[in-house]
């Protein structure tokens, strides 16, 4: 019978045997070591490359969007002398009206941009989506730049650019929306309302390059320069926009989230049709919450600042400079409230500043037009800002969060442009008909403080469960 049989101990290793062990123990833990090491490595360089991709896509989403509204949002700065040159009339009024309609005629073209640019977006991909809006807007911009005027070519002028603004219209239908699908879907979902806001931001930024270079041009050329030949400068520019544009965004790389319902089969064939039979509803609630996107922005940066030099206190040149100033905090806050939607949730803050539009749209716009001292116009425009930032920060993420990834860029395309064709593109353009009609302030104020209710009720009805809403 052996030893180990009978119970007795093996016999003690020797000196030799002791050391192969003790090598191969080493050897081992080298081994698993170096796997760790590996692994880390590994991981280290993935969050790398996603840090990349990251702020690759960020800065081409962002900086394509701020090129785009660029060229957009001019035409609102340059309307009155927009008006005069290509809807003359005696009244001036008249003719900014005119230059009001042709800004709403973009508007009014959206949704279909929309549409178009939703599909492309849901059935081929976000980045070819946005590397195509951004060349559709630079080349009707540029020949804005050279189009004769009313005095040269009769009625054919206005026609002109009133086609040329639809043409920008269907691009910027698909832009911003693009620009919030593409950024929201490849941010990480616990800072997707930081992220997302800078669509937001980034779109006010290329509306605030297009008030500046109102204010610059008359500043260095001045105002009978301006309405010469000055004010086609602008809209030259857009061409290099566009190639600058399309540059960037040459280099971005699809979202993960389109990647990978293209990876298993779940992209849909018919994205707007789908949308709107199977979420008409949510379509409807998106459309009505983004009512104060469009109406409040157009009113207060566009529209009131213009119209208050111009027809009420025309001895106010500050008010321009004031409103640009405004428009610099306002993208500064932006973000801040975006990333406060991700801590405090999306409904808080929407229901807190569309409630404050509510309450103080009226009594701000009417103290401004009855006082027109400096402190009225910095105290509302300050009031006004904060507000807005407040309400623009969260809508982004929260419109992602309202759809499905398959009919996303579609159904926020239809919810958002529809929405903002109607309140956003006709805001101007009604409320100086209903100051024109009704020689006061109060008609538009109260215009102003019923979109703002619209947008409360439907920031009310958002689902506290969703993934932007804390309980």
């Amino acid at each position: 019978m052996s030893r180990l049989s009978s119970g007795e101990n093996p016999p003690p290793k020797t000196k030799a045997e002791q050391e192969a062990a003790k090598e191969m123990s080493t050897l081992l833990v080298g081994i698993i070591s170096h796997r760790k090491t590996k692994v880390a490595r590994l991981k280290k360089l993935a969050k790398i490359v996603r840090d990349q991709n990251l702020s690759k896509n960020m800065l081409g989403g962002i900086v394509g969007n701020v090129l785009e509204w660029y060229d957009f949002a001019v035409f609102g700065f340059f309307a009155p002398v927009i008006g005069f040159l290509f809807f003359p009339s005696d009244d001036p009024l008249t003719s900014l009206l005119g230059a009001f309609g042709a800004f709403a005629a973009a508007f009014l073209a959206r949704p279909l941009g929309g549409i178009f640019f939703g599909y492309i977006g849901d059935q081929f991909g976000r980045k070819s989506a946005l590397q195509l809006s951004v060349m559709l807007m630079a080349v009707p911009t540029f020949l804005i730049g050279l189009l004769p005027t009313y005095d040269q070519i009769g009625t054919l002028a206005p026609v002109l650019l009133i086609l040329l603004r639809v043409v920008q219209g269907l691009s910027v239908g698909g832009e911003l929306v693009g620009s919030i699908a593409f950024v929201a879907e490849t941010a990480p979902a616990n800072q997707r309302g930081y992220f997302g806001s800078w669509t937001f931001a980034s779109c006010y930024g290329g509306m605030t390059l297009g008030a500046l270079s109102a204010v610059a041009l008359n500043s260095i050329i001045g105002a009978e320069a301006v309405a010469d030949w000055g004010w086609r400068l602008p809209f030259l520019a857009g061409i290099l926009i566009g190639i600058a544009g399309l540059w960037m965004r040459k280099e971005l790389t699809e979202t993960p989230v389109f990647e990978q319902m293209q990876a298993e089969g779940k992209l849909d064939e018919n994205p707007v049709r789908d949308a709107l039979q199977l979420v008409p509803g949510t379509i409807f609630h998106a459309s009505t919450l983004v009512v104060l996107v469009g109406g409040g922005f157009y009113l207060i940066f566009v529209w009131w600042p213009t119209f208050l030099s111009r027809y009420i206190h025309p001895h106010m040149d500050h008010i321009m400079v004031i409103n640009t100033l405004s428009m610099i905090l306002l993208i500064g806050l932006i973000p801040i409230m975006g990333r406060l939607s991700d801590e405090w949730g999306r409904k808080s803050l929407l229901v807190t500043s569309a409630a404050g539009m509510a309450l103080l749209s009226w009594p701000l716009l009417t103290m401004v037009a009855a006082d027109g001292s400096l402190f009225s116009v910095i105290f509302a425009q300050l009031c006004f800002t904060v507000l807005m930032s407040a309400f623009l920060g969260p809508i982004p993420a929260t419109l992602v969060e309202m759809f499905p990834p398959r009919l996303l860029y579609s159904s926020i395309g239809i919810s958002y442009n529809v929405s903002l064709s109607i309140f956003g593109g006709l805001s101007p353009f009604l409320a100086t008909w209903l100051f024109k009609n009704y020689q006061s302030v109060s008609a538009p104020g109260l215009y102003l403080t019923g979109l703002s209710i619209l947008s409360l009720l439907a920031a009310l009805g958002l689902s506290e469960n969703s993934p932007g809403n804390k309980n």
